[in-house]
């Protein structure tokens, strides 16, 4: 991996200081003796190898230097300046020459994604551990989506027949409701009804001379369960024994109690007998 960074930064360091080396010593050669342009030439690209050599030696240190990286980009500078004279001065092939004037940047460029790459790095283990721990996370995302998927898919059956079960209860309460309906309204004209009033003239005037007892519909609607207790009556107690419990009840408190007051405690002990015959039995006591 780290071949695919350093290699093309090393080729491009190369072909920039061969480069810059010969135009110098084409450029200048005409100027000066030749050995003069090809020390500057030497002088220019090894003033940037050096500062290339000393970045590099820095990084594998784990350190950095800002006035070495300046200076190392002093040395590009001045090579791609170098080319850029030269081309803009040539005679022929100023184009050409104009075009390749971007090498020495480009290979510092190259240099600072390789040193970037490598500050970046990681160690085989960590990368399978990181593709670990990334897989592992795919897999329970996707454990999740199908456990709310399931739980999805179950609500909805379950609200489906939530709904189906209450639309067969309401289905039947309309048709009980409407049977109801028709029964109460026979009963309700059956009772309005002349005939069914003479019939029940004729059954109960033999029984109470006068009176015609009013036939009411049986009552439709909520209705609160009775108790068994109400439904045993109550033993009838004797003259001697009420007046007994009256006498009982009533000198309970000082002063005795009225006949309300022991009406009251009377039925609160639950005791049971027709109001005449109870006060009746308060006279008897009272006098």
């Amino acid at each position: 991996m780290k071949g695919k960074t350093v290699l093309p930064a090393v080729a491009m360091t190369a072909v920039s200081m061969v480069l810059t080396l010969a135009v110098v010593v084409m450029w200048l050669g005409t100027a000066v003796p030749w050995p003069v342009a090809l020390v500057v030439g030497l002088g220019i690209d090894g003033g940037w190898l050096a500062t290339l050599a000393y970045e590099r030696r820095l990084a594998a240190q784990g350190d950095h230097s800002r006035a070495v990286t300046a200076v190392g980009w002093s040395f590009g500078l001045v090579a791609a300046g170098v080319l850029v004279a030269h081309a803009l001065t040539a005679d022929d092939a100023a184009g050409a020459w104009l075009a390749v004037a971007w090498l020495p940047i480009a290979a510092k460029a190259l240099w600072l994604v390789h040193g970037l790459w490598e500050r970046t790095a990681l160690t085989p283990t960590a990368l399978e551990s990181i593709r670990g721990i990334q897989q592992e996370a795919r897999d329970e995302a996707a454990v999740a989506r199908a456990r709310l998927h399931a739980e999805a898919a179950t609500e909805e059956t379950r609200l489906t027949a939530v709904t189906g079960a209450g639309a067969r209860v309401a289905r039947v309460q309309a048709v009980t409701a409407k049977t109801l309906s028709k029964a109460w309204s026979t009963l309700e004209t059956t009772r309005a009804s002349e005939e069914t009033g003479k019939a029940l003239t004729s059954v109960t005037t033999p029984v109470t001379v006068g009176v015609t007892p009013r036939w009411e519909l049986p009552v439709w609607g909520p209705s609160e369960a009775v108790r068994g207790a109400a439904l045993e009556a109550a033993p009838t107690l004797t003259d001697e024994a009420l007046d007994a419990v009256v006498e009982e009840i009533r000198t309970s408190r000082t002063p005795p109690l009225s006949y309300r007051e022991m009406s009251v405690h009377f039925r609160a002990a639950g005791h049971s007998a027709a109001e005449f015959r109870l006060r009746a039995a308060w006279k008897r006591v009272a006098a």
